[in-house]
C-alpha cells in the first residue's frame, strides 16, 4: 500500500465481477476485484484465529489487505449474546486499497447472536453463510428473535448458504478420539476450509501452522487439520456452493521487495528495535499489561537476542520509573499504556521532561474515560498527550497512520528522543493495534542513523580555569543537555524534579532561573526539525481534508471515491502533532475550507484553531469503530457543496 493516490480506487462495497470461466468436471469460478469476508461468532468460537489465518494465506498469496478485528472487551462474555459476540472482517482485492471495507459481502454466522449483531452491515445480495446447529429455539430467544430468521422471510434479500458446521465437524472426525465437545471447537477450522475453497486460498500455510501449534497435542492437530480439509471438501462438492471466487494477487500495488503481513503492534515492536540497533543501544521496555498495549511486551519478551530486556512492572507507575531509571543508564528505554496508564504515568513523564532523557511513551489509543471501552478503538488522547502533566511540561507527539506504518513512526520517535534528549509520546490506537496490511521488509542500509555520543569528560570552564561537568549545557543547535552515563568518572550530576539551574544542574528556586529553563525547555521541542506537510492536490481544490492516525485509510479513500465523481478536494496528514509542520500555517490558509475527521470530538481541531485561527470544520465519531470510507464521502462532499 502507498501514500500516494493511485489510478485505482475504492468505490462501492460491491466487488466487480470479472470474466466466468467453468473448467472441464468443475464448479463455476467467477473473478472479482476485491471481496470484503466478516467472520462473525461467540468470543469462544476462534474468529479472530480464523481470521487471522485467513488473512495469513491471502497475503502469502500476493493480495493486498487490510483487517478489523472487533472482539468483546471481556475476557469470557456470556455465551450466545449480544455482547459475546466476536468478529474478524477482511477486505483484500487485486489492486490497491486503504481501508477494511464498509460492508461485508459474506458472512459467516456460527450462531444467532453473531447474525443478529451483524446483518444490518450487510449490503442486499450479500452471501450469508449459516451455521444452523446453533439455531436453536433457546439460542434464538437469547438474543431477541421470535421466530427463526432463516424461516420468517427476514433474510430474502441476503444469498443464504444454511450449512450444519457443527454436525459437519463432528463427523468429520468421528475417527479420532476426542469427546462431542473437543470435536465441536473445530467447527471454525471447517469454516475456514470452506472458505479458503471459496475464494481459492493456499491451505499449505494453514496446515503447518496448526501441526506447529498444537505440536505437544498431535491428535489434536491432526483433527484440526481433518476439519479443515473436511471443509474444503464441503465447499468442492455441496451443491449449495455451486460458484468459486478468484482474486488475483495484486502485483501493480506493491514495489518490488519482499513483503510480509504485519499488525501495528508487530511493526511497532520491529520498529523499537530496528531503532535500538540503529542507536547502538539497548533497548529496555518497563510496562504494565493493559489492552491494547500487551502485544507489544509480549513479542519484545522474545528478542533479547537483539539485547531487549523487558520488565512486567506490578503497576503502570512502577513501568514508567523503571523505564525512566534505565533512561538515565543509557538505554533506548520504552513504556508502553493505553489512556488510563498515560493518567497514572502522567508525574513521570513530568520527571523525564526535567531530568530532559529520551523516553518514548507509546500510547495504543483506545474508547475512554476511565476503563471505557477497552477493546474499541478511538483517538482521544491527543490534548492529553499534550497537556495532560502539570506546569509547563512540553512533549513531542508523533501518531502513525497504518499498521505497517508504525514501524517507521516508532523510529522517528526514536530519532526525536535520542537526538533532542526527551520523552516523545507516540499516539497509535486499537484500529492500528490490532489491524494489519502487507509490509515492504526494509533494507537495513536504509535505516537512519540514530547513534549518539555520550559525554565524556568536562564540557565547561570556570572562570578560574578549572575544567567541570554541566550537565545543563546545551548543544546549540537542539538545546540538548549532555547524556553522563552514571559511573562515569568526573560526571557525577545530581537528578530530581525540583527545578534545576541552567547550566550546573543545581538546585534552583529563583524566579528568573525558572522562567528562562520552562521556556528553554519549550524552545527545544518548538525548535524540532520535522518535515513538512505535503498536500495531494491535483486539481487545485478550494476545501482541504486534514486527517492524523489512523483516520488516513478511511480518508485517503473517500478522497478516492470523490475524485472518481468528478470532485475537487485536496488531502493532507499528520505524522508530526508537537510540533506542527513549519508550513502548516500557510498550507491551511491557502484553503477556504478545512475539515478534520476525528474519533473524538474535535481535539486536533481544537489545537489547529487555536494556534492559526483557522475556521476547522469537525467531523468527529466516537463509537469505537474506524470512519468507513462511504461515510466520509458524504461529509466531505457536503463541506464542498457547502
Amino acid at each position: 500500500m502507498t501514500s500516494q493516490v493511485s489510478s485505482t480506487t475504492e468505490q462501492a462495497d460491491e466487488p466487480v465481477v470479472g470474466e466466468q470461466r467453468k473448467p472441464a468436471g468443475a464448479k463455476d469460478v467467477r473473478r472479482l476485484d476485491r471481496v470484503i469476508i466478516r467472520f462473525a461468532g461467540d468470543s469462544g468460537d476462534g474468529m479472530q484465529l480464523t481470521g487471522d489465518r485467513f488473512t495469513s494465506e491471502t497475503a502469502s498469496f500476493g493480495n493486498d489487505l487490510s483487517t478489523l478485528p472487533n472482539f468483546p472487551a471481556e475476557i469470557r462474555a456470556p455465551a450466545g449474546t449480544l455482547p459475546g459476540v466476536s468478529s474478524f472482517q477482511l477486505h483484500f482485492a487485486d489492486h490497491d486499497i486503504l481501508t477494511p471495507g464498509d460492508a461485508p459481502n459474506v458472512l459467516v454466522a456460527m450462531n444467532p447472536a453473531a447474525l443478529k449483531a451483524n446483518v444490518s452491515d450487510l449490503p442486499r445480495g450479500a452471501e450469508v453463510i449459516v451455521n444452523t446447529d446453533e439455531f436453536t429455539k433457546r439460542a434464538m430467544q437469547k438474543v431477541g428473535y421470535g421466530t427463526s430468521p432463516l424461516e420468517d422471510g427476514s433474510l430474502d434479500g441476503y444469498s443464504v448458504h444454511p450449512v450444519p458446521l457443527t454436525t459437519l465437524t463432528v463427523e468429520a472426525l468421528k475417527e479420532f478420539e476426542l469427546s462431542r465437545k473437543e470435536a465441536e471447537r473445530s467447527k471454525n477450522m471447517f469454516a475456514l476450509g470452506l472458505l479458503s475453497w471459496m475464494y481459492h486460498r493456499p491451505t499449505e500455510g494453514t496446515e503447518k501452522f496448526l501441526t506447529t501449534k498444537f505440536a505437544k497435542k498431535p491428535a489434536i492437530a491432526a483433527a484440526n487439520i481433518a476439519a479443515f480439509r473436511a471443509g474444503w471438501n464441503f465447499g468442492e462438492t455441496t451443491e449449495d456452493f455451486a460458484v468459486s471466487y478468484e482474486v488475483a494477487p495484486a502485483q501493480s500495488a506493491f514495489p518490488a521487495g519482499t513483503y510480509r503481513n504485519i499488525s501495528g503492534n508487530l511493526a511497532l515492536s520491529y520498529g523499537l528495535i530496528a531503532a535500538s540497533r540503529q542507536a547502538d543501544l539497548p533497548l529496555y521496555l518497563g510496562s504494565y499489561p493493559i489492552t491494547p498495549a500487551s502485544d507489544i511486551l509480549h513479542e519484545l519478551s522474545k528478542h533479547k537476542n537483539f539485547g531487549v530486556r523487558t520488565f512486567q512492572a506490578e503497576d503502570e507507575i512502577a513501568g514508567i520509573g523503571a523505564a525512566l531509571g534505565a533512561a538515565f543508564g543509557g538505554s533506548l528505554a520504552v513504556t508502553t499504556t493505553s489512556g488510563p496508564g498515560v493518567a497514572l504515568k502522567s508525574e513521570t513523564i513530568g520527571l523525564a521532561v526535567s531530568l530532559e532523557l529520551p523516553l518514548l511513551v507509546v500510547d495504543i489509543q483506545r474508547g475512554g474515560p476511565s476503563t471505557g471501552l477497552p477493546t474499541k478503538t478511538e483517538q482521544a488522547d491527543l490534548l492529553q498527550a499534550m497537556y495532560g502533566r502539570n506546569g509547563e511540561a512540553p512533549v513531542p507527539v508523533v501518531a502513525p497512520r497504518t499498521p505497517a506504518d508504525c514501524f517507521d513512526a516508532a523510529i522517528e520517535a526514536a530519532r526525536i528522543a535520542l537526538t533532542y534528549r526527551t520523552p516523545v509520546f507516540l499516539l497509535s490506537d486499537g484500529y492500528l493495534a490490532n489491524g494489519s496490511e502487507p509490509w515492504r521488509i526494509p533494507e537495513t542500509d536504509g535505516l537512519p542513523d540514530l547513534r549518539v555520543r555520550f559525554a565524556q569528560g568536562p564540557n565547561h570552564t570556570l572562570d578560574d580555569g578549572t575544567e567541570v561537568f554541566w550537565p545543563y549545557k546545551r548543544d546549540p543547535g537542539t538545546l540538548a543537555r549532555p547524556w553522563a552515563i552514571p559511573g562515569t568518572p568526573g560526571l557525577e550530576h545530581r537528578i530530581g524534579g525540583i527545578e534545576k539551574q541552567d547550566g550546573t544542574g543545581n538546585i534552583s528556586y529563583d524566579p528568573a532561573n525558572h522562567d528562562f529553563m520552562v521556556r528553554t525547555r519549550q524552545a527545544k521541542i518548538d525548535g524540532i526539525d520535522v518535515p513538512d506537510i505535503e498536500v495531494d492536490d491535483p486539481d487545485g481544490a478550494s476545501t482541504l481534508v486534514l486527517g492524523w492516525g489512523s483516520t488516513y485509510g478511511p480518508i485517503t479513500a473517500a478522497v478516492r471515491r470523490l475524485r472518481t465523481a468528478g470532485e475537487s478536494i485536496a488531502q493532507a496528514h499528520l505524522r508530526h502533532l508537537n510540533p506542527f509542520p513549519s508550513n502548516l500555517g500557510a498550507v491551511l490558509k491557502g484553503y477556504d475550507r478545512v475539515v478534520i475527521p476525528e474519533m473524538n470530538l474535535g481535539q486536533l481541531a481544537t489545537l489547529i484553531r487555536a494556534k492559526y485561527l483557522v475556521d476547522a470544520h469537525s467531523y468527529n465519531q466516537v463509537n469505537g469503530m474506524p470512519f468507513k470510507a462511504e461515510q466520509l464521502a458524504t461529509a466531505l462532499k457536503e463541506a464542498i457543496d457547502g
